[in-house]
């Protein structure tokens, strides 16, 4: 394996005690501890050239990876490590900086796979050896498949027809994505599948498996909160209301569900619309809809998670300025329904 040593700075390392040694230093005890220092030094820097030169895997599935204009060595560094194209992301940044690169990254969209190794990917990126044939697609929270289906035609990355299953409903993570113009559904699917793979991680799965409950449920809980409320607090408290509701049998009487069922988005919904027929109108149904009604994000899925114990049983959202309105009792949620609408 060839090790890429800046001899410039190693020198200006070693000079100083080149210097001590000529003059006549006799110590054994100093020399040896120069000795020591320069072999700790030498391993040092095998090990972390042997780190910079050893791939991550052996996985060769090629992704775009982008490197947005005036990001820093740091951030990209950061951004390589949560792709998961480099195991640590100070490895990519020391390794910059030792060849005195750290300002040379260059912006614009990479092809690159866990199984490069550092000093490949950094040569891709300080050469700017950017693919030509690649789409950017913002995905936002709370969109559901069929919106998602919508912008990709509107890309072109999906044909007239072509349809996200509704298995992948609450699976496909809200994201920025760089996709290849000639990337198939299937590919699309898996790129979004594996962003949530590592976005809900073992430490979240592991936490809903301690609450005896499954990540569909999750999915499906924190959907709704997607659509009900802004905030990561009242998205926690509005799940404890949740859940405190499925655990007595009371029905979650969600507007986001009929918002769904109907197709549109309302301040409020009358007594009939509440009335409406399916098995997603939590108003008459008891229990949590057949799926997740969107795709939530990561705000959303851990307020489902981590949902935070209250005395509060009833909500409404302020049309005038989106915030939520708490109450205890039946009784004041109806009064703070006349107040707000």
């Amino acid at each position: 394996m060839k090790l890429k040593f800046n001899i410039k700075k190693i020198k200006k390392f070693i000079n100083p005690i080149r210097c001590l040694l000529s003059n006549g230093v006799k110590n054994k005890k100093f020399l040896t501890i120069v000795i020591s220092c320069l072999l700790i030094l030498f391993i040092g820097l095998s090990v972390f050239f042997y780190q910079v030169e050893t791939p991550l895997s052996k996985d060769t599935e090629e992704r775009i990876f982008v490197v947005e204009k005036g990001q820093g060595s740091e951030k990209i560094a950061e951004n390589l490590k949560s792709e998961g194209l480099i195991r640590s992301k100070w490895l990519f940044f020391y390794y910059i900086w030792f060849r005195g690169k750290s300002t040379k990254l260059q912006a614009g969209g990479y092809s690159l796979s866990s199984s490069m190794s550092i000093s490949e990917i950094a040569k891709k990126i300080l050469e700017g050896d950017v693919i030509k044939n690649w789409v950017k697609a913002t995905i936002p929270e709370g969109w559901s498949n069929k919106k998602i289906e919508e912008r990709l035609f509107a890309l072109g990355l999906i044909k007239p027809g072509e349809k996200l299953p509704q298995k992948e409903e609450g699976y496909l993570f809200p994201d920025t994505y760089y996709f290849y113009k000639e990337t198939t559904i299937e590919g699309i699917i898996k790129k979004m599948r594996d962003n949530f793979d590592r976005k809900v991680d073992e430490k979240l799965r592991k936490e809903i498996e301690k609450q005896n409950r499954t990540l569909y449920d999750i999915l499906i809980m924190a959907s709704i909160l997607e659509k009900e409320v802004i905030t990561d607090e009242d998205r926690a408290i509005v799940a404890g209301i949740f859940w405190k509701r499925l655990e007595i049998n009371y029905p979650l009487q969600s507007c986001a569900t009929i918002a769904y069922v109907l197709g549109v988005d309302k301040w409020r919904y009358s007594i009939e619309d509440t009335r409406v027929k399916s098995p997603y109108n939590t108003y008459t149904n008891i229990g949590l809809p057949p799926t997740p009604i969107n795709n939530p994000g990561l705000s959303a899925i851990k307020g489902a998670i981590y949902p935070k114990e209250t005395d509060y049983n009833f909500f409404l959202t302020d049309p005038e300025t989106g915030n939520t309105i708490f109450s205890k009792t039946l009784e004041e949620h109806n009064a703070n329904k006349r107040k707000y609408f």
